[in-house]
């Protein structure tokens, strides 16, 4: 009887060392911190549950108090996918900022400074960068979350970020493997489909993952996608192909493999979460991230007990479960021990509090010469945001702008408004039209396009990918979206090139 009980103690324990579950609100709930002292081992951090860095740092050490080796997880990419900075807006730039400055060593910098403050709050595993090649520049849901279209250069700059995210003690978490970035359909939807074959992929798509593993990346994030040349049934976070057989076996990674968020759709829509859950540990998972929308305990519950049903029905082998959960404590040794030797060497040495503007500043191209300008108007024409970047960050130049420029007024325009709407509250006023992605927007290139034939003087500021031609008197691709980067396009519209 007791050697029973103590194997059902060792696989509950198991069955919650391997989640990474969510919660609601801005302290710990009691439900999670008794979970915690169960066996649980991470949980993952949303925009939801942070008010500011004393706030997360307060939520951080209540966890601590229960387990001081806990992993805490966000999914803080800076630039458009910000958590810590949810509210106003990301002090950094993101992976396309980066990459088309093209200086490693910032990109390392950036990520180091990142890496910082979460560790500051107590955040120790950071489920960035993203490492997937944008080869398909409709990609709805990458974009300019990746660092751009040239596979070495998302090579050289993963490795980089993974390099300086670490330095400062965060776990990285390389995503999302075997690469996502030749999909046109969100995987927060849907189940994406990649139809390269096997020597493209080789090519294009595993590079920056094999360069992120060389630079020592402690954990790598699987893609809700489908890959035929890979696997023709299973998507690649429940494939023993993809997760065993190419990540562990042929590219001989040997750290923390961690799923994508399972209440996803291509995941729950399909297989539901719980038999996900338990196909992805067998598949070579280690840890099941769940929590972006479903956030208490009943789900954790569901999870674990699905497991441990699926250890005794002999449909999850009992070593395989033991071994995602081994190499999650591993994993958790490992922050403990990077927290205290960041904290003796000193972390605040080598602090780099600007270097977000800076590289913001640096990732800004200019077309045309910039004219003064006194008080504009700003027109953000708005497309509706993807799901990983969420509608509660605010985008766009106005506020930055209305900063330098007193007196500026601003608009903000949804699809199926047109130029005449602009103009009408614009009046006299410069116009600056900020846009984000417009090559995906045929209603903006048509609103563009009317601006700037009725008022040529008008300014077109791109967030986005700069895809689209360029048009207006002054044209200026910031190459993303975040706070940072309103704000070097701002300087440049004030005059303050």
């Amino acid at each position: 009887m007791t050697v029973l009980a103590h194997h059902t103690d060792t696989l509950t324990r198991d069955a919650l060392a391997v989640l990474q579950p969510g919660f609601e609100g801005t302290t710990v709930p009691a439900w999670l911190l008794r979970r915690v002292g169960e066996g649980l081992t991470a949980v993952g951090l949303f925009g939801r549950n942070i008010t500011s860095p004393d706030q997360l740092s307060a939520l951080t050490a209540q966890l601590r108090a229960e387990r001081d080796d806990v992993l805490v997880a966000i999914d803080e990419e800076g630039g458009d996918v910000t958590r810590l900075e949810v509210r106003g807006g990301s002090s950094f730039p993101g992976n396309l900022a980066l990459g088309a400055v093209d200086d490693t060593g910032l990109t390392r910098d950036v990520a180091r400074e990142l890496g910082r403050r979460l560790a500051e709050c107590g955040v120790n595993l950071n489920w960035a960068p993203s490492a997937d090649v944008n080869s398909n520049p409709d990609n709805p849901v990458i974009g300019v979350r990746s660092f751009g279209a040239d596979t070495d250069l998302a090579a050289r700059h993963t490795a980089a970020y993974v390099e300086g995210l670490q330095a400062a003690g965060v776990a990285a978490c390389t995503k999302h493997f075997p690469g996502h970035g030749d999909t046109n359909v969100d995987s927060h939807h849907a189940l994406p489909r990649i139809d390269a074959d096997l020597d493209t992929l080789t090519a294009r798509e595993l590079v920056p993952f094999k360069a992120a593993i060389e630079a020592g990346t402690k954990a790598v994030m699987s893609a809700h996608i489908l890959v035929p040349a890979l696997d023709p049934t299973r998507p690649a976070t429940l494939s023993p192909r993809i997760l065993t057989g190419l990540l562990r076996k042929e590219l001989g990674y040997e750290g923390l493999i961690v799923t994508d968020g399972m209440e996803m759709h291509a995941i729950a829509g399909t297989y539901g979460i719980e038999r996900g859950s338990v196909l992805a540990i067998a598949a070579g998972a280690d840890a099941i991230c769940v929590g972006g929308g479903l956030a208490d305990e009943a789900t954790v519950l569901a999870l674990r007990d699905a497991l441990v049903a699926a250890v005794r029905e002999g449909t999850l082998p009992e070593e395989r479960l033991a071994d995602a959960a081994a190499r999650v404590r591993a994993l958790a040794e490992w922050t403990r021990r990077s927290r205290a030797a960041v904290t003796d060497a000193g972390a605040r040495e080598g602090n780099a509090p600007d270097i977000g503007l800076t590289a913001a500043r640096r990732a800004v191209v200019v077309s045309g010469a910039p004219t003064p300008v006194t008080a504009p108007y700003v027109a953000t024409l708005a497309p509706v945001a993807n799901i990983a970047v969420g509608d509660e960050t605010p985008w766009g130049v106005a506020a930055e702008l209305a900063e330098l420029l007193p007196g500026t007024r601003s608009g903000v325009y949804p699809q199926g408004t047109g130029a005449g709407d602009v103009l009408a509250a614009a009046g006299d006023r410069t116009v600056v039209a900020v846009v984000r992605d417009a090559h995906r927007h045929p209603w903006m290139i048509e609103a563009l396009d009317a601006l700037v034939a009725a008022r040529p003087d008008t300014v077109v500021v791109e967030m986005g990918l700069p895809r689209a031609e360029p048009r207006g008197a002054l044209y200026i691709a910031t190459h993303g979206a975040s706070r940072v980067c309103g704000r070097a396009a701002a300087e440049v519209i004030a005059g303050g090139v």
